[in-house]
């Protein structure tokens, strides 16, 4: 009986996230004027699916399988731990060690855990080649997302963001100058993320260029 419990407790443990908002979108950061925002879960299902497409495309020479279970794992600390973004006061440092310490209390005592755990170290680090395309999908299915709502008519305009914790970065204030709308500063904040992923920037570049609303 103890594998059913690993594997229940797990599963109710996990899937917590599709309950959980994700922080961007909230009253704090971008303030979607949407009763219904993006919850964590459905952001992994769209990262997923952005894989999923995108090697089918352009063939990313990788083991997709690999990335998929890497996306489908690497919010897991989450169900502990806040969703938290790069404007929230906290550092890189200190999100790695409580998203570390988180994801290894929710694998629990799965049999496979040392081996999910070794994954989900993997696709933090950024090394493999399945790594660096599973981040990329993460960051790439946030960018999409932004230019959604904005595509929704959900985003406040730029003169309207005086409670957006993003604004508190210099380099996203430099940005006002020239933007004309929430998605140009998600736009210039990420594009170098995938300087040396051409696919990636050209599929941020036509999801710009193009209306979501399909």
């Amino acid at each position: 009986m103890d594998n059913y419990k690993s594997a229940i407790n797990f599963y109710l443990l996990a899937t917590k996230l599709k309950y959980k908002i994700r922080s961007g979108w909230d009253s704090k950061h971008w303030n979607i004027k949407s009763d219904r925002l993006e919850s964590v879960a459905e952001h992994i299902y769209g990262t997923c699916i952005l894989a999923i497409g995108l090697d089918s495309e352009f063939n990313l020479g990788i083991d997709l399988n690999k990335v998929i279970k890497m996306l489908v794992i690497h919010e897991l600390g989450e169900v502990l731990v806040p969703d938290i973004t790069p404007f929230d006061g906290i550092t890189k440092e200190e999100k790695k060690q409580m998203e570390h310490e988180a994801f290894k209390k929710v694998l629990g005592s799965l049999v496979n855990a040392d081996e999910l755990y070794a994954l989900f170290a993997e696709f933090d680090a950024h090394e493999t080649n399945e790594a660096k395309v599973a981040h990329y999908c993460d960051k790439l299915e946030a960018d999409i997302q932004a230019k959604v709502y904005q595509d929704m008519g959900l985003h406040h305009s730029l003169d309207n963001q005086e409670n957006n914790v993003v604004f508190t970065s210099p380099k996203a204030k430099e940005m006002l100058g020239s933007a004309k709308t929430p998605f140009d500063i998600w736009y210039e904040y990420d594009k170098d993320i995938y300087k040396d992923a051409p696919v990636f920037k050209r599929t941020l570049d036509y999801v710009k260029d193009n209306d979501t609303n399909i």
